[in-house]
């Protein structure tokens, strides 16, 4: 789709971020898959290292966890069968209480699965450059600001 400089600027940006959303999570989550992981399977081991998002290195129950990603979980996440798929692979463990825990294992496997970050990004950000990228987010935030 070719538009113009004024035709573009015409364009609602609510379906442009929209439609950037959906296509850059389906991308990168078909990358994940093709790795042998889930995007959720990789949060929750984010969120359960003490090396990475956990604050204390603690265990904590599924809705503790959901918690955590109520900003950018999808309404499909299924936090408990993600969780249970991880603990089948020995990636994480549960208590009586229902808190969930990383091992060594799932601590080995959430760097491997870090490890991907970088080739996605790159061919998320191919053609673009910084300054461009960085012009683009200070819009988008400024959109933001605008509507709060």
């Amino acid at each position: 789709m070719d538009l113009t400089d004024a035709e573009l600027a015409a364009q609602p940006a609510a379906y442009w971020t929209g439609a950037a959303y959906e296509a850059l999570i389906a991308f990168t989550r078909a990358r994940q898959a093709e790795a042998g992981f889930t995007q959720p399977q990789f949060w929750l081991l984010r969120n359960l290292s003490a090396n990475d998002l956990s604050p204390d290195g603690r265990g904590r129950t599924v809705p503790e966890l959901r918690q955590a990603m109520s900003d950018y979980l999808r309404p499909e996440d299924d936090l408990a069968a993600e969780a249970e798929v991880l603990r089948d692979r020995g990636h994480l463990t549960v208590d009586g209480d229902g808190r969930w825990w990383i091992t060594g294992a799932g601590e080995a496997a959430r760097v491997g699965m870090k490890s991907h970050a970088p080739a996605i990004r790159a061919r998320i950000h191919e053609g673009i450059d910084d300054a461009d990228y960085v012009t683009t987010l200070r819009v988008l935030q400024k959109m933001i600001s605008n509507v709060r």
